[in-house]
């Protein structure tokens, strides 16, 4: 790693195509908005010379920002992927949005990668999203390390950051959690303030200056020493328990000096395997410099320290109809499988889709085997279907660089698959697979849309399906109950950003509108109807009459008819009509014009005519019966219930408890889980938690999550639906 103190000119550089798993680390760049994460890429790009002096990309273009929406938004919003070369290695560095609304960028991100680096920053601390991330990053055993950045703010403290990631990531062992390097600050400003120009390494014992823009590397003085001793044997001694040489720990406490290279690669071995984490310092260059501080130390960790992509776990891999296949990892030969972690439009190449290979080679212009499965709860159709790559490259800010061919464990691009959508899997034409899909959050936040003209309508469902075909955590419900659009999102900032793709992308302007819920209708009292459809006007006439009972059932029940005609009043082939105009009228609504649930319609008497009854006839009156019976009966409406489970920590229990019961939850249970949260388990009116996701996030700090399933309809307080009725009055 860095503390080697070795530079690698002439090794660094713009990425090319990779030749070998063994030459790619694929590493994921996680944090909180603000943390500076797309600062750092910027950084070690410039550091790896695929920028110039500048900042700018080679060729034209930036590092980051593709998308006109983070340009106004001043915030990542995708995820975004930046080759780089250093030291002969090909670095795909996978820059995901720290905002909570783009979970599923990061999730892809994830997904993609090999190893990942936590980003944050030296002012901020680090906040409980991050700390979740981290878990399911332990949870599978992904190698991870720390990166502290805004060394340059008055309130930075590398010492104290260190100590608070050691309490929040090292829960289990925080000596695993413990820094490589130190800050060296330079002379005090007049405010008080000494900037950090440079770095120690704790196990070689060399300095690095970085202040001249340029890394130069030295022996330390006397007097700088001692100021490392204490954090010096700390880390030896973490890097030793986490040894595979067990007699290492005997033959250091015995006295015996441990040679720097052995420390350095039992380190590596470390990381690599996920059991140490180590905490680095980075901050940008200053104007006109060429590195920044510790980005030669963070590339240097990524190419040693980090696995490769022969060490990920391989995911689980089927045929079309569901029978596992054993692949050998990662293997540049063996069948092609690779997935589409991101799709996105270009307003120069049209579609791009963004794979990670995990088996295989692809190359340009091969047909290959699109599969896309288990997304239709989410408005995606389920495909199968052939398709031929088109040009195959590697993101180099705006531009794409062409490349002939892709092997196993490298990132690219293809352009213009037309059906393929993120979370598809490519493999063989003649040998179809599919690959397990990642976990995606649920969208839980309504976005009820219409268009704003007759040109926006015409393209209205087309751009709807380019956008969840690009991003998988967005859900596109048409509603048939309420005969809404309802686009499904994680937050206020991911259906701003939709809104916004929807008009700049595929220019379609749209209308948000207020989201309904399924309300239903039912009888709160037994009654009784009589429907007569009588008319004469020359030849043959409408004659049917029928008598009927409602009565109300328990919810769940639906709509039971009966039949209790006796005598043949109404003749056996009109019953079926009886009931077909029933449950027609049923489904209009008797009241307010929602669906009538829960009722027993028993068909109790009636007449019929020998040559004017008719089907349609008897279809009229029984639905004239029912309405009868509805008039003279009260009517409740019913609203749907929905079952939520809501995780949160525990400082927030008492909180999340009473604004459940203010939305006129009532609380099932709690339960203690692992990790200091609780399991909250009510149901919720579904009319009282349209805004919940935004709600929750607020209430406690972003920290907790929750889901939620239909349970059952029952009765609206009449308060809730005189309420309810005066709104869609006046909307209407």
């Amino acid at each position: 790693m860095g503390d080697k103190g070795q530079t690698h000119p002439g090794a660094a550089g713009r990425a090319r195509a990779a030749d070998h798993p063994q030459s790619v680390r694929n590493v994921v760049l996680v944090g909180h908005s603000g943390s500076g994460k797309t600062t750092l890429v910027e950084a070690l790009a410039l550091t790896a010379g695929a920028v110039n002096r500048a900042g700018r990309v080679e060729d034209g273009g930036t590092v980051s920002d593709y998308d006109e929406i983070e340009h106004r938004q001043q915030r990542s919003v995708q995820l975004s992927l930046v080759p780089v070369e250093w030291d002969g290695i090909k670095v795909n560095v996978l820059d995901t949005p720290g905002y909570a609304d783009f979970v599923g960028e990061l999730r892809a991100g994830l997904r993609a990668a090999d190893a990942a680096l936590f980003v944050v920053s030296a002012s901020d601390g680090v906040d409980g999203s991050t700390r979740t991330v981290w878990e399911e990053c332990a949870a599978v055993g992904m190698p991870r390390a720390i990166v502290v950045t805004h060394l340059e703010a008055a309130r930075a403290d590398f010492e104290e950051m260190t100590r608070i990631c050691a309490e929040a990531f090292g829960a289990d062992d925080p000596d695993a959690v413990l820094p490589l390097y130190l800050p060296l600050h330079g002379p005090q400003a007049p405010d008080g303030h000494a900037p950090v120009t440079g770095l120690i390494g704790l196990l070689s014992q060399k300095l690095f200056d970085y202040s001249t823009g340029e890394r130069k590397e030295s022996e330390p003085g006397e007097d700088e020493l001692p100021l490392i001793e204490e954090a010096r044997n700390r880390l030896i001694e973490g890097i030793i328990s986490e040894s595979e040489d067990e007699t290492l720990m005997d033959r250091y406490l015995g006295g015996e000096q441990v040679d720097v290279g052995t420390l350095i690669e039992d380190l590596e071995r470390a990381v690599a395997r996920g059991v140490f984490f180590p905490v680095l310092a980075a901050a940008p260059a200053s104007d006109g410099a060429r590195q920044g501080l510790g980005t030669v130390e963070v590339l240097e960790l990524i190419t040693r320290g980090f696995p490769t992509p022969l060490e990920h776990e391989t995911v689980r891999v089927t045929t079309i109809d569901g029978k596992p296949r054993d692949l050998k990892p990662c293997d540049p030969d063996a069948p092609l499988v690779a997935e589409v972690v991101k799709t996105s439009s270009d307003p120069y190449v049209g579609r791009l889709s963004l794979i990670r290979l995990f088996s295989g080679t692809l190359r340009a212009d091969q047909t290959v085997h699109v599969s896309g499965h288990g997304l239709a709860d989410r408005g995606h159709e389920d495909h199968d279907v052939d398709e031929r790559i088109g040009a195959l490259s590697t993101p180099f800010g705006k531009q794409q660089r062409p490349v002939s061919h892709v092997i196993a464990g490298d990132l690219a691009c293809v352009a213009k698959l037309s059906r393929a959508e993120t979370g598809d899997t490519l493999s063989a034409k003649d040998d179809p697979l599919l690959m397990e899909p990642w976990q995606m959050p649920d969208p839980l936040l309504p976005l009820a849309i219409q268009a704003h003209s007759k040109p926006d309508e015409d393209k209205l469902s087309q751009g709807l399906a380019r956008l969840v075909a690009e991003d998988p955590t967005m859900r596109l419900e048409q509603n048939q109950d309420t005969h809404q659009v309802v686009l499904w999102c994680l937050g206020e900032a991911h259906a701003d950003v939709a809104l916004e793709r929807l008009r700049s992308r595929y220019g379609v302007q749209v209308d948000v509108v207020p989201h309904k819920v399924s309300l239903r209708e039912t009888f709160a009292v037994k009654s009784g109807g009589r429907g007569r459809h009588v008319k004469q006007s020359g030849g043959h006439g409408q004659f049917a009459i029928c008598e009927i009972e409602v009565e109300p059932l328990p919810g769940g029940s639906g709509i039971e008819f009966v039949d209790k005609v006796v005598g043949g009043a109404v003749p056996r082939q009109f019953i079926p009509s009886v009931e077909k105009g029933i449950r027609a009228q049923a489904a209009k609504g008797v009241a307010a014009g929602y669906p009538l649930l829960d009722v027993r319609v028993t068909l109790l008497d009636g007449k019929a005519h020998s040559v004017d009854s008719s089907d349609a006839a008897f279809q009229t009156a029984g639905a004239l019966a029912l309405r009868e019976a509805a008039a003279d009966a009260k009517i409740h409406l019913l609203e749907p219930v929905a079952e939520v489970s809501v995780l949160v920590g525990d400082d927030f229990v008492g909180a999340v408890m009473s604004d459940l019961s203010g939305r006129r939850g009532r609380v099932l249970g709690t339960e203690q889980t692992p990790g200091g949260r609780t399991l909250i388990r009510a149901e919720v009116p579904e009319i009282e938690i349209g805004r919940y996701a935004i709600d929750l996030r607020s209430m406690a700090h972003g920290t907790a999550g929750f889901s939620r399933r239909y349970a059952r309809h029952e009765p609206m307080p009449q308060q809730v639906a005189d309420r309810v009725s005066e709104e869609e009055r006046k909307a209407s």
